[in-house]
């Protein structure tokens, strides 16, 4: 059984931490984070023990570290457990500079480190099987691409302030879905965005709602919805289009149930944002770094976080310029 370590005791900290504490093969030795009392009540739920950065770097029995902290301090905290000679699970995105990035994924490299970069929405088994079947050719080689993400309701200026922007946060995601359905890295990227949802957003600087159009070398497209509001739930949807049809993922209810009536059909919400649609996921996401720990080869590498940021950073020049950005 392997010993994990976890740093971030916060909201993605707290599922990493109940899913790995339920993983056979996995135990919760360490959770550290800036707030020791987060620390200490999060590890008296799983049996772990609250400890300082040091403690887990220089203990022998920590196979596995989980990186779930603030955006700023990921490649910091990936490459000092890389260089303390442990497997890293490191949350989405690789850092906020594309430049630091790239450098820390090649130092990793000549470390030979073992590092799995956490783009949850690769492990949702929905998307999954799209991406599978369009592989197989169901509908002939891909030629469109589209994919919707919008929010039900806009987080806490607070957050906005902190966040790195919607295309750092949130259509980051969407990128890397992007590329990994495509096969390929886009070669330009047009954006333009609007703040129409809540105007504290915009006092902080961001936008709330984004259009973005990404184009291979080969011509094929793939334009991405990206809204910090939907009014009706967490809206999670993909399309695949091929010259013998469509491959579709449409959103997940919190349950099955419809009900008919004069009025028409009555089905339930759908779920509630994404701790609750990507539960699975995140699931699936620690079983990967479970093989990971046995051996495997990381499903998703910094440089995929590294093309992500890339893509993102293009996006959000190209909504300032009105211009379309090459890569």
């Amino acid at each position: 059984m392997h010993a994990i370590a976890l740093i971030g005791a916060g909201r993605i900290g707290r599922i990493h931490a109940a899913n790995v504490a339920a993983h056979p093969g996995l135990r919760l030795k360490h959770i550290v984070d800036r707030d020791p009392t987060a620390a200490s009540a999060l590890a008296a739920i799983h049996g772990a023990i609250s400890s300082p950065l040091e403690a887990v770097l220089t203990d022998p029995e920590v196979a596995g570290v989980i990186v779930a902290s603030a955006t700023p301090s990921h490649v910091h905290l990936t490459l000092a457990a890389a260089d303390a000679g442990k497997a890293v699970l490191c949350e989405k995105p690789f850092g906020g500079v594309t430049a630091a990035a790239r450098g820390a994924a090649v130092r990793l490299d000549r470390l030979g480190a073992r590092v799995l970069i956490g783009f949850n929405r690769r492990f949702d088994s929905h998307f999954a099987g799209l991406h599978a079947r369009l592989r197989a050719g169901e509908v002939g080689p891909l030629e469109a691409l589209h994919l919707i993400s919008h929010d039900p309701a806009p987080p806490p200026a607070d957050y906005i302030a902190a966040s790195g922007g919607l295309f750092l946060d949130m259509a980051i995601h969407d990128f890397d879905m992007a590329r990994w359905l495509m096969g390929a890295s886009p070669e330009t990227v047009f954006a333009t965005g609007s703040c129409l949802v809540d105007p504290a957003i915009g006092a902080a600087g961001d936008i709330d709602t984004a259009r973005i159009v990404l184009r291979s070398a080969d011509g094929r497209l793939c334009s991405i919805s990206n809204s910090r509001r939907s009014g009706y739930g967490y809206d999670q949807r993909i399309e695949a289009y091929g010259a013998a049809g469509m491959l579709r993922v449409g959103n997940v209810a919190a349950n099955g149930v419809e009900r008919w009536d004069a009025n028409g059909g009555h089905g339930a919400t759908l779920q509630n944002f994404f701790l609750d649609r990507y539960a699975d996921a995140y699931r699936a996401e620690i079983d990967q770094f479970a093989a990971v720990l046995d051996g495997a080869a990381p499903a998703i590498t910094p440089h995929d976080a590294v093309v992500a940021l890339t893509l993102a950073e293009a996006a959000a020049r190209s909504a300032r310029s009105g211009r379309v950005e090459r890569l």
